[in-house]
């Protein structure tokens, strides 16, 4: 839901931030900024790498409260900002926070669950992730349609509760405990040992595959509220009714995304880990290249685009696949080090493709074109995926 709530507000908020920080408003820099913006994001997203280290030594439940602590913390922030640059600091921050979370959550599922029900965890955990957009969506749709772009950034606020409640209630997992008796701890630091052979190779593809879909959906996700907007005025609609139809476009966005995440593990199984991310690529690139490169173009463009949404949301459940693979890839003493690594380092890599689609789609005019040469990454990742490391049929190492 924190993570989202900027893409539903890009629009407003940066109308307003922008003549204040001494540049107008137009829908070329409103594009240009917001594209800064997220890769500033995803540069927070980035630096999460550090709390795996910290999980790995510390405890899994305890610093992953930390981690729901900042970035609500910071989310809430930005609701305060008075300049671009403001905002653009506290989404930095709220970042950080956010990264961590996938990793350390990941990671305790992983220990934390029976073996048998294990790798559908890894898929309900990656649909909470979605279900934050239709959460995000609904404020939209009454907090941010009434009371505007910085009520809907002080509801960012509420995951404290859920800090406090994995604080207080939820016990380290027993693989963790054993692992973390200081005659266990293996030299080097975990950092180092998923950097070096023999766990080097994965760690590497492992961190390209990320890379690969962070680039993709985040591109497609982050700019898809803004896409109907523009849709829904070029058909006629107010900006009120534009913004309540980018709400709706991202619950559709949602729903098949937890779909998508759900189909993830039983696919794995059946198929394998390599093959199914293979089939979720594909099926990224086909609907990223439909939803932008045609759909936006179209005179009556808004229902083909929601249409398409649909299904691109399906294929975004990829997400889920490395929820349940990278913790089969890895030891406990540094899996959460490993999980945090390789979905943290390629966010450097998308901060800057994503620098280049803000130049782009300033160049351009337009975000459609743009946004759909975001599928040629889907493209690499293919060529990667053959080098990954397949484990269906193993258990959770030790």
């Amino acid at each position: 839901m924190d993570s989202f709530i900027y893409a539903l507000v890009l629009s407003p908020a940066l109308t307003e931030l922008l003549p204040r920080s001494g540049i107008s408003a137009t829908s070329a820099n409103v594009g240009l900024a917001g594209s800064i913006l997220f890769a500033l994001f995803l540069v927070g997203w980035g630096l999460a790498f550090i709390w795996g280290p910290i999980a790995d030594r510390y405890g899994r439940t305890r610093v992953l409260a930390a981690a729901v602590l900042v970035y609500a913390l910071f989310t809430a922030a930005a609701a305060l900002s008075q300049t671009v640059w403001q905002l653009g600091l506290f989404r930095l921050l709220a970042g950080i926070g956010i990264g961590g979370e996938w990793a350390l959550a990941g990671t305790y599922v992983a220990e934390a669950w029976p073996e048998e029900r294990r790798k559908m965890g890894a898929g309900y955990l990656q649909t909470g992730y979605y279900t934050g957009f239709f959460l995000a969506a609904a404020l939209n749709f009454t907090v941010g349609a009434h009371f505007g772009w910085r009520a809907l950034f002080l509801c960012g606020l509420s995951p404290v509760i859920l800090a406090m409640y994995i604080l207080l209630k939820v016990r380290e997992p027993d693989k963790w405990a054993a692992a973390a008796k200081p005659a266990a701890r293996p030299r080097p630091g975990p950092l180092v040992r998923i950097l070096l052979p023999p766990l080097r190779r994965r760690t590497v593809v492992n961190a390209l595959l990320l890379t690969v879909a962070i680039v993709g959906l985040w591109a497609g996700a982050v700019y898809e509220p803004s896409a109907i907007i523009a849709l829904a005025r070029k058909q006629g609609f107010d900006q009120v009714t534009a913004g309540r139809i980018a709400s709706l476009g991202t619950a559709i966005l949602a729903v098949g995304t937890i779909l998508g995440c759900l189909l993830a593990p039983l696919m794995a199984e059946r198929y394998g880990r390599r093959r199914t991310l293979a089939g979720y690529f594909i099926g990224m690139a086909l609907c990223i290249g439909l939803a932008f490169g045609w759909a936006f173009y179209l005179p009556n463009g808004l229902r083909p685009f929601l249409a398409v949404l649909f299904f691109l949301g399906i294929c975004g459940g990829n997400f889920a696949l490395f929820s349940l693979w990278l913790p089969e890839q890895y030891g406990t003493a540094v899996r959460a080090t490993a999980f945090a690594f390789t979905t943290s380092i390629g966010r450097f890599i998308g901060a800057g493709v994503n620098f280049l689609l803000g130049a782009a789609i300033h160049s351009y005019g337009s975000l459609g074109v743009p946004v759909a040469a975001t599928a040629l990454a889907f493209v690499v990742g293919l060529v990667v995926v053959p080098f990954a490391v397949e484990t269906v049929g193993q258990r959770l190492p030790d």
